[in-house]
């Protein structure tokens, strides 16, 4: 992968200040995702962030998975995480589980009920949440919170080994309940969960609280810059709480950031996971999700995500990111690497009464004309072609320059060909065309005896392959995304249509996760998980224009 410095931000601008102060000698990130869900392009902004800001100052990142939640992790997210970042390009440094550290932080728990910092409470989660109090009022203290040091370790033992039920009791911190930050009024620090963990298997029923784990996590592996979205914000005093009592020798810095968010689409993996388990959408892999599985498998590249990412940038203000722009930067990627080919993706048949039956010539045609070092191919030409149907008109309005009865138009590297007669079923479609074509204006012979104003593409009926065309478009119709109504109300019924066409013979060789532009049509990828040895499916990709510029 290329070695770009990312653009100067206020968090590399910490770093760069840390470094020159002596503060670190080396700078350690980490990419710490819950397995709970498969990743999507919010994360691929915060992977690109620690892995490259680390990168570019010859320090280390850490994948990390904070498994502290039994009931929703599972090691098949495991598995799609390790796999979209280094998909994505990047290497970790080390390998970690927040299991790992379990008994570390049960010990750190004890230390914090030995020192009178927290406390095994009988209330329930409405209980507490009715304890916590408001913005405008303070909590009320527990009436278990002047348990002894003794008590209390003797219950958070029995919680360990397994005599309560689930939700019985909770270790709680013994902080502030008249904070003014909600977070500090004595905030749970582990809840009790008769689950099977899919690293420790059965032996743990008690887990930590994410804003207990995480800190020490950070702290275990000497990481110097913890850097977060901008809804851990409130949540840094509690973060440094926790190191601060329970004595870590590492004392990791909280950075926040605003957090990726792109108008029609969804940013919520459990919002994605809703879209999944009730069958809107075709798997994690959907190509109409915004996960990192579904954009490769639509046949983005990591190199357009990484890009993208960049040119985002890091900032303090959540903002909502046009979905356009990251459909600029797959076709700024793949102009000079994908081969343009002709797909009739909604077929027309065309016959060309002049061309000798059972004749097939070989035509030559560019492979990408934005990129001469792709050479060139051959495709076959015959008495009978498809076109695609919006290319021609019966009665066409005034500046249609496609093909319509007596009107000539240029084939693509091919001849003039002029329509003479349109044949019709019984129910008064058009299901045929029969033209006569101009063997003088053979592309590439220089012909200059007249012009026309139409260029349309086609496949040689012959030869051409059966294929099948995925159409996506955006999966939220609503721009605002999911935040101001219920995100199912506004799910874009027109996200996908399928259409049944063909491609040039020269496709026959395509492999999954090849990716072409067809002319007039976009950039397609053929399809990873339908595509068979009988027939190609390509997924759209993105169309060949947009109205979006970079500014």
């Amino acid at each position: 992968m290329e070695k770009k410095p990312i653009m100067s931000n206020f968090i590399r601008n910490i770093v760069i200040e840390d470094l020159e102060s002596g503060k670190h000698k080396e700078i350690i990130t980490r990419f710490p995702p819950e397995p709970n869900g498969y990743l999507h392009i919010g994360h691929a902004k915060a992977i690109c962030l620690n892995f490259e800001l680390a990168d570019e100052f010859n320090g280390k990142t850490n994948l990390r998975f904070d498994d502290t939640n039994p009931l929703k992790e599972d090691t098949e997210y495991v598995e799609s995480i390790k796999e979209d970042v280094k998909w994505l390009g990047y290497e970790w440094d080390g390998l970690y589980f927040a299991s790992d550290y379990f008994e570390e932080m049960y010990n750190r728990a004890v230390l914090l009920i030995k020192k009178g910092k927290a406390y095994v409470c009988d209330l329930t989660a409405d209980e507490i949440r009715e304890y916590r109090g408001t913005l405008t009022t303070p909590g009320k203290e527990s009436p278990y919170r002047n348990r002894t040091v003794e008590e209390n370790l003797d219950l958070f033992q029995r919680m360990r080994n397994g005599e309560f039920a689930d939700g019985e009791k909770v270790l709680r911190a013994k902080i502030d309940m008249a904070s003014p930050n909600l977070n500090m009024r004595d905030p749970v620090l582990y809840r009790i969960a008769h689950a099977t963990h899919h690293n420790t298997g059965d032996r743990w029923c008690i887990y930590p609280m994410y804003d207990f784990a995480h800190p020490l996590e950070d702290a275990i592996e000497g990481i110097t810059h913890s850097i977060c979205t901008l809804e851990f914000e409130d949540h840094r005093p509690l973060y440094d709480w926790v190191i601060r009592e329970c004595e870590m020798e590492n004392q990791p810095q909280q950075i926040e950031f605003a957090r990726l968010n792109l108008t029609n689409t969804v940013m919520s993996k459990r919002k994605l996971k809703q879209l999944v388990d009730e069958g809107y959408v075709d798997g994690w892999d959907d190509p109409r999700m915004p996960t990192i599985s579904g954009l490769r498998r639509r046949g983005y590249t990591p190199e357009a995500i990484r890009n993208f990412a960049r040119a985002i940038g890091v900032s303090k203000n959540n903002s909502i990111v046009d979905h356009r722009m990251l459909e600029h930067f797959i076709r700024e990627d793949l102009k000079l690497k994908a081969p343009r080919v002709m797909a009739v993706i909604k077929p027309l048949k065309v016959v060309i009464t002049n061309y000798p039956e059972g004749k097939t010539e070989m035509l030559e045609a560019e492979n990408n004309p934005e990129n001469p070092e792709m050479g060139t191919r051959k495709i076959p030409f015959s008495r009978e072609i498809y076109i695609e149907q919006e290319d021609f008109m019966e009665n066409p309005p005034k500046k249609y320059y496609r093909l319509f009865p007596g009107n000539e138009v240029r084939l693509k590297n091919a001849y003039f060909i002029r329509c003479n007669e349109v044949i019709k079923d019984a129910q008064g479609n058009v299901v045929e065309l029969r033209c006569t074509y101009d063997p003088e204006t053979k592309s590439g012979t220089g012909f200059t005896g007249r012009k026309v104003k139409g260029t349309i593409h086609w496949v040689d009926k012959n030869s051409a392959l059966p294929a099948e065309f995925r159409l996506y478009d955006v999966l939220l119709s609503d721009e605002e995304g999911e935040e101001e109504k219920s995100f199912l109300d506004c799910i874009n019924p027109n996200s996908l249509e399928i259409a049944q066409g063909f491609v040039e013979v020269n496709m026959k060789d395509a492999q999954k996760q090849d990716k072409f532009q067809f002319f007039r049509h976009g950039y397609f990828n053929v399809d990873p998980k339908y595509t068979t040895k009988e027939k190609l499916v390509f997924n759209r990709i993105v169309s060949l224009k947009s109205s979006f510029r970079i500014e």
